[in-house]
């Protein structure tokens, strides 16, 4: 197995292409890392959440990195790390059109609202706060596990 470093071009097609991943957060240098569905464009990552430990960080420490990846198996892999800065798309700085934008690209998965609402099942719905929020990206990296060929 041989490990190389992906273009900007493979890192952006997988993030098109999974819509799973692993959002990483920290405050008084202690991190905090949870599984999050998003939405990929172009210099953003779309993301719907419930307001619990990881919004009320990221509301203190809006340095984020999210990591995703697709997995063939132990030597054929790769994986984006994703740097950016967590944005809450709330009023009256964002405008609905701005958070539809974002519901309409997460909903192109049928369970992109799964994750979160799946985290609150202590309370009613009805009650639950939620956020859809942005990462900017600042910087992308990609590695790539590949088979040693004969």
């Amino acid at each position: 197995m041989r490990i190389v470093a992906t273009s900007q071009h493979e890192c952006s097609d997988l993030l098109k292409r999974v819509s799973i991943g692993r959002l990483a957060c920290s405050l008084d240098n202690q991190p905090y890392v949870v599984p999050v569905r998003f939405s990929y464009e172009p210099d953003r990552i779309y993301i719907f959440s419930t307001v619990g430990k990881k919004i009320k960080w990221m509301r203190q420490n809006p340095k984020v990195c999210l990591q995703a990846d697709d997995i063939g198996n132990s030597s054929n892999w790769m994986s984006v790390i994703v740097t950016g800065t967590y944005l809450e798309l709330s009023e009256p700085q964002y405008h609905t059109a701005q958070r539809e934008h974002a519901r309409a690209l997460l909903a192109q998965d049928s369970q992109w609202w799964r994750i979160p609402l799946s985290e609150r099942r202590d309370g009613l719905v009805s009650s639950i706060e939620t956020v859809f929020f942005r990462i900017d990206i600042e910087s992308m990296s990609g590695l790539r596990a590949m088979p040693e060929t004969e």
